[in-house]
């Protein structure tokens, strides 16, 4: 017996699709599987057939004459989805161990997330969309509440730290920033307030303070007052990822904003190593020796070191500064210095308002350029420094300033956070809510990471490439076949990348 696939067209005009058995040049209707009326239907019907040719060869061929006498009923479509997406963020999610929270209705929260952020109420929209039972809306609520009850941002965090472990080998370097969310709301409260917006808002604001490992995959995400200063978040992360872990022999790396010699002795206290970015004041006078023998040169990629005493009385402790001279710094400082004077000189001249600038000097009535200010700052031009309780046996320069560079990692997370995952602005109104909210984005970040780093792709790039690959689940006399999508090339490069999904695409 030798079956295949045919397709007649019928005096209506629709597409017939049969299986049929041809003997001796004699040609036998074995099934009809339906008629099509469109491109769609078509598409579906033979790959019903295909199935139904697959999978029941053995039954066609013990069971002839009865599936010559069957009359099937037409194919019907009973659902799609994106499954192959969501079989991918699935896997994702339990591969980095988040599945032990044993919590479906937040494993659907956060990969809702990731697939189309949006709130709470229309995530039930986007999980309908790709073919996703979604839990009511109540439940949701239910599940955000759960997630504080039972602190799930506690798992999630040891959960981070130990994929972090096991990528890295390590879990000796973190990196730290701050940022704001904003609200669509005017009223401050207790937590909510107007303070320096990174996005020069006055909306009211929380600041988001996020530890992320070397490679940007994030291990920690906090939650502060809107007004409260950035060099005061710095410790209590620490200290709580400490007492998390039991971890103390790390090295921190963070931004100029969190230097201030109070906040370097407790960490120093505390008994973490640090990486901080360092302002320049005092570079003429650390770099003493080599402006008197060499004047204002440097080679490109030159690496100078000191030491400075930071603190007065019993809060002075003497730090190892490094700096390093970048040509192509020296160029973009030396263009922002020369956009300055102008702007100064306009100011001085009148033909400006009087505005702050920084190398105008004004006394009384006179207004004229700060020489001083700007023969400084072209000596300091292309320099970058760094202040470090490492020795140099143990980190040398070179090192110092590349783990310096990663901190940019904490920048393209956060970017995540804004954009991909749109964890701004904020609605929710409680503390509760908003430290659940976080929880959510928490997990949503991590997996994404996970899958960046993985597929060698965006996330944005990784959803838009498998969303629109649709599962289509068909009903033929009652019997449910599924027919799975053809998968592009640019959707296989992707999922070649990833480990097996565990449901076999």
């Amino acid at each position: 017996m030798s079956l295949f696939i045919r397709k007649v067209r019928t005096s209506s005009g629709a597409t017939a699709v049969q299986i049929v058995d041809k003997r001796g040049g004699t040609r036998r209707i074995v099934a009809h599987l339906g008629s099509a009326h469109d491109d769609v239907e078509l598409a579906v019907l033979m790959q019903a057939a295909r199935e139904r040719l697959n999978e029941g060869q053995g039954e066609l061929d013990l069971g002839l004459d009865t599936a010559v006498q069957t009359s099937p009923g037409r194919a019907r479509v009973v659902a799609t989805a994106s499954q192959v997406l969501w079989d991918v963020l699935v896997d994702a999610y339990r591969f980095l161990g988040f599945d032990v929270l044993r919590d479906e209705a937040f494993m659907k929260l956060v990969l809702a997330r990731i697939i189309e952020p949006t709130s709470k109420a229309d995530t039930i929209r986007v999980l309908e969309d790709v073919g996703i039972t979604a839990p009511h809306l109540n439940t949701l609520y239910a599940t955000l509440r759960r997630s504080q009850e039972r602190d799930y941002r506690d798992v999630l965090a040891r959960r981070c730290l130990a994929h972090s472990a096991r990528t890295t080998g390590t879990a000796a370097m973190i990196m730290y920033d701050v940022t704001t969310l904003h609200f669509e709301n005017e009223d401050e409260d207790d937590l909510r307030k107007v303070g320096m917006s990174k996005e020069r808002r006055v909306d009211p604001q929380v600041q988001v303070g996020l530890l992320v490992d070397p490679g940007g995959f994030p291990l920690e995400v906090h939650l502060f007052e809107g007004n409260k200063a950035e060099t005061t978040t710095l410790i209590p992360v620490l200290t709580e990822f400490q007492q998390r872990h039991g971890v103390t022999d790390l090295v921190v790396v963070a931004d100029a904003g969190m230097l201030s010699a109070a906040n370097l002795n407790a960490l120093e206290d505390a008994g973490f190593k640090f990486i901080v970015g360092s302002r320049l004041t005092k570079a003429p006078y650390d770099l003493a020796e080599h402006f008197e023998r060499k004047g204002n040169y440097f080679e490109d990629g030159q690496i100078l070191e000191s030491t400075r005493v930071m603190g007065t009385g019993k809060n002075a402790r003497e730090r190892r500064i490094v700096y390093q001279w970048s040509f192509k710094r020296n160029k973009r400082d030396d263009r922002n210095i020369n956009l300055m004077i102008a702007k100064a000189e306009k100011i001085a001249a009148g033909t400006v308002p009087l505005k702050k600038a920084r190398f105008l000097k004004v006394s009384g009535a006179t207004k004229e350029l700060d020489q001083a200010t700007i023969d400084r700052a072209r000596q300091l031009a292309g320099l970058k420094g760094y202040v470090t309780n490492l020795p140099a046996k143990t980190m040398p320069g070179q090192a110092i300033i590349s783990a310096y560079h990663d901190l940019w990692r904490v920048e393209q997370s956060f970017r995540m956070t804004k954009s991909d995952l749109k964890a701004r602005p904020v609605f929710h109104h409680q503390r509760e809510a908003i430290e659940a909210h976080l929880t959510v984005v928490l997990a949503a970040l991590a997996i994404s990471r996970y899958l960046q780093e993985a597929a060698g792709v965006s996330i944005k790039k990784l959803v838009q490439t498998l969303r629109p690959l649709r599962s289509v689940l068909i009903d033929i006399d009652g019997h449910h076949i599924t027919a799975y999508p053809t998968i592009p090339s640019e959707a296989r490069t992707i999922l070649d990348k990833l480990p097996p999904i565990s449901t076999g695409h």
